[in-house]
């Protein structure tokens, strides 16, 4: 999600560049954050902040240029500012069902298989049944047995 909002956040600063409102030869590091309060919605940005200086604006006007310069997305519901500049994005949840729907009817969860499939040997622990086991030897075999799963997660004959 945050790489989507990213993307549109670029769109919205090529726009103001193309517009001539940003000069040209601006590329700024985006950043989006995960919002400590939710009540400021789901992720924030400060391009805003950043842009402003070499825009010659005011942070909270950069920003309502940015927000009017967003293309839509069905994920985001409403972009805000909030404070001296931040653009709050609120996830549209409709759309987050649909996409967490979408993950869990697939079997392989999103997770492409690995190309080619390769045959895998994993030797776990094998310890002598005639002595007493002890901590090490069921860790040994709870990891390999994790990584022979999910070798075979991803396509691999194990």
């Amino acid at each position: 999600m945050k790489d989507s909002i990213r993307t549109l956040i670029q769109h919205a600063v090529n726009q103001l560049t193309n517009d001539g409102i940003l000069p040209e030869g601006l590329t700024p590091n985006i950043q989006v954050e995960n919002t400590r309060d939710k009540t400021h919605g789901d992720f924030a940005s400060n391009i805003a902040m950043m842009l402003a200086k070499p825009a010659k604006m005011k942070p909270r006007d950069l920003a309502e240029l940015l927000i009017k310069a967003l293309p839509d997305d069905p994920q985001v519901s409403e972009v805000a500012i909030a404070g001296p500049g931040f653009l709050n994005f609120f996830q549209n949840h409709a759309a987050l069902a649909q996409r967490l729907d979408n993950a869990l009817s697939d079997a392989q969860i999103g997770v492409a298989q690995q190309q080619p499939a390769q045959r895998v040997v994993v030797d776990l622990s094998s310890p002598n049944l005639a002595k007493e086991m002890h901590v090490g030897h069921l860790r040994s075999t709870i990891i390999g047995d994790a990584v022979a799963r999910t070798l075979e997660f991803l396509g691999h004959e194990v």
